[in-house]
C-alpha cells in the first residue's frame, strides 16, 4: 500500500500524542455503520496506546440524539441514519471498545458531534498548551473522521504521522483511494508508516520495550 515507509523527517520525538480516531462499539459491533477491518488493526492500535497512555487521546462521535435532530444539513443525516441515533441504538454504543477503554484514565477521551476533533472542543489548545507537535494517528474511518482529523491537524501546524496498519474503514476502495491521496498529496506533511516503522523510530516503544 505504502510508497514510502520512512519517516522524513527523524524520529519520533518525546513532544508527541497518540490521537486514536472513533474506536467505538457502534463502529465495532453489527451495525450500520460496522468497519470489519476493525477487529484487524486493533492489535496494533492497543500497543501503539500502551507506549504511553498519559500521551494518548481517543476521540469518540456522537451521534444525534433522535432521527432529524441536527442543525442543517446533518438533519437530513440523522434522517437517512436515524437507526444509528442514540435513540435507537442505546447510549453504550458511543463508548470506546473494550480493550482501549482500559487506557482511560490515563489517556483522555474528547467528544464530538462533527467529523473533525478540531470542532467544538479544546483538543488544539490542550495541545498547544501540553507543547504537543507531533501526532500519531490511529482509528476510523479512514475517509471520514480520519480525513478530517488530517487535514485540522495539518492546518493547525502538526507533524502527522498516519500508521498505515492502524487505520480501518468500512469501504476497500474509498480506504485506497484516501490512502494514495496522503502519500501523494500530503506527502510533505503526512508521514505514512507501519506499526513496526514508529516503534523503531519512536524512543519511548523503544524504552518501553515494546517490538512489532
Amino acid at each position: 500500500m505504502t510508497k514510502s515507509n520512512a519517516l522524513r523527517f527523524g524520529p519520533v520525538a518525546e513532544n508527541t500524542v497518540h490521537l486514536c480516531v472513533d474506536m467505538q462499539r457502534m463502529f465495532a459491533g453489527a451495525t450500520a455503520w460496522q468497519m470489519p477491518w476493525l477487529p484487524r488493526v486493533l492489535p496494533n492500535i492497543i500497543t501503539i496506546s500502551d507506549v504511553r497512555p498519559t500521551h494518548t487521546i481517543f476521540t469518540r462521535f456522537l451521534p444525534a440524539r433522535e432521527p432529524g435532530a441536527g442543525a442543517g444539513m446533518w438533519k437530513h443525516y440523522y434522517e437517512r441514519w436515524h437507526m444509528m441515533t442514540i435513540e435507537r441504538m442505546g447510549p453504550d454504543q458511543v463508548d470506546l471498545v473494550p480493550e482501549l477503554a482500559k487506557f482511560v484514565p490515563p489517556a483522555r477521551v474528547f467528544d464530538k458531534y462533527v467529523y473533525s476533533p478540531w470542532t467544538g472542543t479544546t483538543l488544539h489548545l490542550d495541545l498547544k498548551n501540553g507543547d504537543i507537535d507531533t501526532l500519531i494517528i490511529t482509528g476510523g474511518e479512514t475517509g471520514v473522521c480520519v480525513l478530517s482529523t488530517v487535514l485540522g491537524a495539518i492546518d493547525w501546524g502538526f507533524r502527522v504521522i498516519l500508521v498505515t496498519d492502524a487505520l480501518c474503514s468500512s469501504a476497500n476502495e474509498t480506504h485506497d483511494a484516501m490512502m494514495d491521496i496522503y502519500l501523494n498529496r500530503f506527502d510533505q506533511q503526512v508521514g505514512t508508516v507501519t506499526t513496526e516503522t514508529l516503534f523503531a523510530a519512536w524512543p519511548a516503544a523503544q524504552r518501553k520495550g515494546i517490538v512489532s
